[in-house]
């Protein structure tokens, strides 16, 4: 009997009332319960957003589908263009259709023109501005200013906040480190002081900037962050949020070394974006990382396959590509990924550090130089001991590739200090291997086994059995007779010293500087175990490197 009595009203209150306390199940009911009794936008919106918060996509699609015919068969379009914006979020990550999404974006837009300021126009401009990355910060940039502009004249500190902290992610992304960093600091400072209000605001700029600490890769700060966001996120049983940061934090612990937690963390995430393509992928091209450095190559490439043109699936299939050898295929994919990012200046280093690797092994120092040098100075804009030590580890590549032993072992050095000091165990174990493989070139037998025992070891704990292999089956030592292979610039250079002419004047005729001729003219003599010029001319002689 007290059922009946309560009204379709009465349902819809309660229900409101539900959700403000992140009781999804029972705002659903009670939703649901109303819309028996009489089908209103009102109810159906509110329907779609209990749903979302449960992870019932399908059911939030088609409630919002209706509630946005109901608003507009009532003629109210700043309240149809609401839910048409949050139609082009489940149409992006729920189906993964983006030119459905981008359609309900543009019926937004046109349904606001003519409308005085609301914050319906700021969201819109924030989703457009979330979408536009990481291609088109340029547009990105003008819609959160727009976003933040109403924020702040509507009194909405949710929708000002928000807007700062996509605003400062661009930043970031286009190197604008300190300036972006400042604001996802202002932004989350409010979001944890209880300034703003609405779960989704809170959560996206809190994700803002975890998203911004994993492109400069500060690891640290990251892991505080994502731990907060998720206990945050937890308590208002926001799903699709926590899932969304978890994935991020997923990453986090890879590069830290903590696989076993990794691979809880990032389960975790596919199982919640199972039912959201757009964010699924993200997901499983995370996981394919992880198996790519556990060795399980298969699984990684079968994972790759579901994912194959998500920026960060290109990515890890190219590291396979060179770690199976094919330098020339790698060289294409870190460009590729390279192109997909556009102008996003620090999401770029993970791809110009495997691009410098690759061209280092495929003999093209040039264009390894190259690449190198755009890290490096992302890693200066940076200021992080983790992309430092990247840039300096590719910088090491790149002086191998063109001979110049001595700087890639000062490289490399840099590198492993670098990468053991920002906590990155396995980038700091490769950069061990190929300090190894440097100090052999220069004959410093002795060393070189010391370097590639201890990076061996550190596979060995992490659990990365095929880089543990590769670096138990590397011989330093050279068998009996064979002669040292010298790179083609110290073969010129050892012919020209066989010709008689000083650096100085071999430096004028290869157009190098006096002091690159002395530190290839000192490794050829390391390499060929020889005391002097003259005793480096009478071996060319002899090996015939004089013709």
């Amino acid at each position: 009997m007290a059922d009946a009595l309560t009204t379709s009203a009465d349902l819809l209150r309660q229900a409101e009332e539900a959700l403000a306390k992140s009781d999804w199940a029972t705002a659903k009911r009670l939703f649901a319960r109303a819309l028996e009794r009489d089908e209103t936008p009102e109810g159906l919106e509110g329907l779609a957003q209990a749903a979302f918060f449960l992870d019932e996509a399908e059911l939030a699609l088609d409630a919002r589908e209706r509630a946005y015919a109901g608003y507009r068969e009532a003629g109210r379009p700043v309240d149809a263009a609401r839910v048409a914006i949050a139609l082009a979020w489940d149409y992006r990550t729920v189906r993964g259709e983006r030119a459905v999404s981008d359609g309900w974006l543009a019926r937004a837009r046109r349904l606001l023109g003519g409308c005085g300021p609301s914050r319906e126009q700021g969201w819109l401009a924030l989703r457009e501005a979330s979408f536009a990355l990481p291609g088109h910060a340029a547009l990105a940039r003008e819609r959160c200013s727009e976003a933040e502009a109403l924020g702040r004249e509507l009194g909405d500190v949710d929708l000002e906040m928000t807007a700062i902290a996509l605003d400062g992610l661009t930043r970031v992304s286009q190197g604008e480190i300190a300036a972006g960093m400042a604001r996802l600091d202002e932004a989350t400072t409010a979001a944890t002081a209880g300034e703003m209000r609405d779960p989704i605001a809170i959560g996206f700029s809190c994700c803002y900037l975890i998203f911004a600490c994993e492109r400069v890769r500060d690891f640290e700060r990251a892991g505080q962050w994502c731990e907060r966001v998720a206990r945050m996120a937890e308590g208002w049983n926001i799903r699709a949020l926590r899932a969304v940061c978890r994935a991020h934090y997923g990453t986090v612990l890879i590069l830290r070394g903590e696989w076993s937690e990794a691979e809880a963390v990032l389960s975790e995430a596919a199982a919640v974006s199972a039912v959201r393509p757009g964010e699924g992928n993200d997901v499983l091209a995370r996981l394919a990382e992880l198996r790519r450095r556990q060795g399980r190559t298969q699984e990684a490439v079968a994972l790759l396959s579901q994912v194959e043109h998500h920026p960060l699936a290109v990515l890890c299939g190219s590291a396979i590509a060179l770690e199976r050898g094919d330098a020339a295929a790698a060289a294409d994919g870190a460009a590729r990924y390279l192109r997909l990012l556009g102008g996003a200046m620090t999401e770029r280093a993970p791809g110009l550090e495997l691009l410098a690797e690759a061209h280092a092994v495929a003999g093209r120092p040039t264009e390894a130089t190259a690449a190198a040098d755009e890290l490096e100075a992302i890693a200066q804009a940076a200021g992080t001991d983790s992309l430092r030590g990247a840039a300096r580890y590719a910088a090491g590549c790149a002086h191998a590739a063109a001979g110049d032993h001595e700087e890639a072992r000062e490289a490399f050095e840099d590198a492993v200090q670098l990468l053991g000091r920002a906590q990155l165990p396995f980038e700091a174990a490769r950069a061990r291997v190929a300090l190894a493989l440097t100090l052999r070139d220069l004959g410093r037998t002795d060393a070189a086994q010391r370097e590639l025992t201890l990076g061996r070891e550190r596979f060995a704990v992490l659990g990365a059995e095929a880089e543990e292999r590769r670096a138990t089956t590397m011989h330093l030592n050279r068998p009996a007779g064979e002669r040292p292979v010298l790179s083609a610039r110290e073969s010129e250079v050892l012919r020209l010293v066989a010709e008689g002419l000083s650096n100085k004047q071999i430096a004028r005729h290869l157009t190098l500087s006096e002091h690159t001729v002395h530190r290839h003219v000192a490794n050829i003599l390391v390499k060929l175990r020889l005391s002097s010029r003259t005793a480096a001319a009478a071996y060319a002689a002899k090996h015939g490197l004089t013709e």
